[in-house]
């Protein structure tokens, strides 16, 4: 079978290529530490799992709209609406199964064949994986770690080009845990309504934040019509396998996006929409217990692996991620991330998997419990004694 050009420009993602690596050490007795997978260790909350069950008692086993069941689409305008301090309505909203059919959704509506799109590097590798299936240019934008893994506002500048159609924002941000703070947006809306640039602001961990609070660029006057918000359930709600995402977007937009949605999914999983319900109008203090566990857990990984000769790492301010400096080390990140997986049974990922200015750097998730983190650091120092 012959298969279309297309797929040799589709990406993937290397979490669980490594997942599937350390998946088959321990088949085979090898003890694994993971650290590699970007998904909460909790459960979901009770009250979340009791409104599932009751949806499904009430016959939440049909098809719905593809734009989204309408109680779920209310809830969740309504809690932009509060939250983000903008006028959301339902018909703005679509929910999609997860959040990265918005990210798809979004640029197969909004840009051709040839158009650019600025995105942030290291960055979710979903996105330049995506820009590159459309056949459009990815056009990278650094994160630098001096900048506390934000980016040179001049540098924005530079790249952006009378193609550029698109821009991808991520904060608070993976890998790196980096947050844009507000002056950042507002010379990022600068640039965007000057250009006519439509936005995508990827917000899946905005309930994840340790210093200060979270900024949305739709806020920022001008930006709310030319931005699309990317938010949903797994991070927030430790939901990843119930799959529930959504976006925010111009009513226009909206109804493009759910015709896309027409034509791949139908909709989304009906009784699951109405569990979002519950985890958005429920009590929230499963969400505030998980926060401060992962601020806790991120203190202990940042001061671990600062105390490791040869690495280096910033104290992220938001997510779940580190991305410590290892240019000091003998081994590239490719290298050290098969090292630390086969010698030390610890499962990272390279920085590499997140672009090519992730090269220097690995990412850990500190979604695991502090016993686990600790006696992964023992690890990973005993290992890099032997280099």
């Amino acid at each position: 079978m012959k298969l279309a050009e297309r797929m040799n420009r589709l990406g993937t993602e290397t979490a669980f290529e490594v997942l599937a690596k350390a998946k088959a050490l321990e088949a085979q007795g090898k003890e694994i530490i993971h650290l590699e997978i970007g998904e909460p260790d909790f459960d979901t909350p009770a009250n979340i799992c009791e409104a599932a069950k009751r949806a499904l008692d009430e016959g939440y086993t049909h098809y719905g709209p593809s734009a989204g069941l309408p109680a779920l689409r209310e809830a969740i305008a309504e809690d932009i609406s509060r939250r983000r301090g903008i006028q959301v309505s339902p018909e703005q909203v679509v929910v999609t199964p997860g959040a990265k059919p918005i990210m798809f959704f979004s640029l197969l509506a909004c840009v051709d064949e040839g158009d650019e799109v600025i995105y942030p590097n290291p960055g979710f590798p979903i996105y330049e994986s995506v820009i590159n299936f459309l056949g459009a240019k990815a056009v990278p934008l650094q994160l630098k770690e001096e900048k506390e893994f934000s980016f040179d506002m001049d540098d924005l500048r530079k790249i952006i080009s009378p193609k550029t159609k698109f821009m991808i924002i991520n904060s608070p941000q993976n890998p790196t845990g980096g947050v844009l703070s507000l002056e950042d947006l507002e010379v990022i809306a600068e640039l965007a309504i000057a250009n006519d640039v439509t936005v995508l602001s990827d917000e899946v961990y905005c309930n994840i934040v340790y210093v200060g609070e979270h900024h949305s660029i739709a806020t920022v006057p001008g930006m709310e019509e030319r931005t699309i918000l990317l938010d949903g359930f797994s991070k927030t709600y430790a939901m990843t396998g119930w799959r529930l995402g959504y976006g925010v977007m111009s009513k226009p937009l909206a109804e493009q996006v759910a015709r896309l949605q027409t034509n791949s999914n139908s909709c989304t999983n009906s009784f699951v929409q109405m569990a979002g319900v519950e985890a958005i109008r429920g009590p929230q203090d499963g969400v505030e217990r998980m926060v401060t566990e992962f601020k806790r857990r991120r203190d202990v990984i940042v001061d671990g692996l600062n105390a490791i000769s040869g690495i280096r790492c910033l104290k992220p301010k938001g997510a779940f991620y580190v991305f410590p400096n290892i240019t000091q080390l003998p081994l590239g990140s490719e290298q050290l991330e098969d090292y630390l997986l086969n010698e030390a049974g610890v499962a990272t990922l390279s920085g590499t998997s997140f672009g090519k200015f992730g090269d220097g750097y690995l990412r850990f998730s500190y979604a695991n419990s502090v016993e686990n983190i600790e006696k992964a650091l023992v690890r990973i120092e005993k290992a890099l004694a032997k280099l």
